[in-house]
């Protein structure tokens, strides 16, 4: 029997779309859909089966097994041919033993989970690869689809940019203006996609991408679509496989438009589901106080959930007031004692410019995460013995100026505790001794 999986509503209406179709909400409800699989085919295969064969395809060259996304195709989307996967050797990013860190902060045993060590430095790659494999699966089975299109704070267009580019399908990316990094917004524009720049914010552009994508049979490519969520969803059985099948206390992933929070839990649930794993971790959602609906609905106790006008914020990729995926994102939560904290600007920068010193480099939406880290630390709701995995969800070399203006203490309502300045001095053997003894000094006390 062929493995398969369909869409299906979150809310739970009972009607199924298939893979191929181009649908992002139920037709009954407007709900979200997402990817179901068929789990008692899946079941024929015992625990230990699919532990080999994931740790058989790992990073090996088989293609298109090598990719960590793609070694779990069974597991993700089983149904795009061989030939029309779209893979950059995505995922198999370091889990890093931060082991410096955690002395500082007071835990035994911290990791970080860099998956902005990627092909387009961020996790996006993981979603972006399943999203523009499926789309060429369509055209090639003969769908009319001209362009996929996408809103961003940055990554994702980067993402959709570069695997649009590898598949030969025009990309189409919205952008708000003035609000990404240079870095950022160079990568669609080196990669071919039309790239439309807004004077408006990230839930300006996602009401009209999904507007143009409604009335032009443009695919859409955001977090909304599920598709993304089975690539992403890697990163937790990634992370499991990496610590030979075990599975950390706490996992704390930074929160934006919340798809990334549901594709964490939805990993851990299959695994347990399969009997890979016979525990779960608890899930921390890390907001920037700038931005912050989920934790304000967490505040009620998931109560109430009201989109908020996010501000401006260091950490512009979750710079996101109307997060699409906040439903997902909750049922998540419940399920693994979730909990939400906020970072405010100096608060994220700190923890971002402590981590570098110690030997990472951390982008600002991994430093929300470290922040959050330090005050469930601080009021003993992660105890010091307690296994801990942050999601670091992009690479630092993104945000340039956000680290030039931290060290030049330019940032505002951020004091930056942690500035590290170059030292000018003449080109003299005497001044250039000084000002290495200075340091040795003023290190050792």
């Amino acid at each position: 029997m062929p493995y398969r999986a369909w869409f299906q509503c979150i809310s739970g209406c009972d009607v199924r779309y298939e893979l191929n179709e181009v649908i992002y909400q139920c037709k009954n409800c407007g709900d979200l859909l997402e990817v179901r699989h068929d789990m008692e085919r899946l079941r024929v295969h015992s625990a230990e089966h699919w532990k080999r064969l994931f740790d058989e395809r790992y990073r090996r060259t088989k293609w298109p097994y090598g990719s960590s996304v793609w070694g779990k195709k069974e597991w993700v989307c089983p149904t795009v041919e061989n030939k029309n996967v779209v893979s950059l050797y995505e995922g198999g990013s370091n889990l890093f033993w931060a082991e410096r860190l955690g002395k500082e902060l007071g835990l035994e045993d911290l990791w970080i989970k860099q998956c902005g060590n990627a092909h387009t430095g961020s996790f996006k790659d993981l979603g972006m690869t399943v999203l523009v494999s499926m789309v060429k699966q369509m055209i090639s089975d003969g769908k009319n689809i001209p362009a996929v299109a996408c809103a961003s704070t940055g990554d994702t267009s980067a993402a959709l940019a570069s695997y649009c580019a590898a598949a030969g399908i025009l990309a189409i990316v919205f952008l708000p203006k003035n609000k990404i990094s240079h870095a950022q917004l160079i990568q669609p524009i080196a990669n071919g996609a039309l790239t439309l720049s807004l004077d408006t914010d990230f839930d300006g552009c996602m009401k009209l991408v999904r507007e143009i994508c409604s009335k032009n049979n443009i695919y859409l490519a955001n977090s909304m679509n599920s598709l993304r969520i089975e690539g992403q969803k890697t990163v937790s059985i990634e992370m499991v496989q990496q610590f030979n099948w075990e599975v950390p206390d706490v996992v704390i992933v930074p929160g934006g438009n919340l798809g990334n929070t549901a594709a964490l839990g939805k990993g851990f649930l299959m695994m347990k589901d399969l009997g890979l794993i016979n525990k779960q971790p608890r899930i921390v959602c890390a907001q920037a106080a700038r931005a912050n609906p989920l934790y304000l609905s967490y505040l009620t106790g998931f109560k109430e959930f009201k989109p908020v006008k996010a501000q401006t914020t260091l950490a512009n990729a979750i710079q996101i007031g109307d997060p699409v995926s906040y439903k997902k994102a909750i049922n998540t939560l419940k399920n693994f004692q979730g909990i939400v904290e906020q970072a405010t600007e100096d608060e994220l920068a700190n923890a971002s410019a402590q981590a570098d010193r110690t030997g990472l480099f951390c982008c600002p939406h991994t430093g929300v995460a470290l922040a959050a880290l330090i005050k469930l630390l601080k009021r003993k709701e992660i105890q010091p013995h307690e296994k801990v995995v942050v999601i670091s969800t992009a690479h630092g070399l993104k945000f340039p100026e956000f680290k030039i203006n931290y060290h030049e203490s330019k940032l505002a309502e951020v004091t930056s505790q942690f500035a590290n300045l170059p030292v000018e001095v003449p080109p003299q053997y005497d001044a250039v001794k000084t000002a290495i003894f200075k340091k040795l000094d003023q290190t050792a006390s």
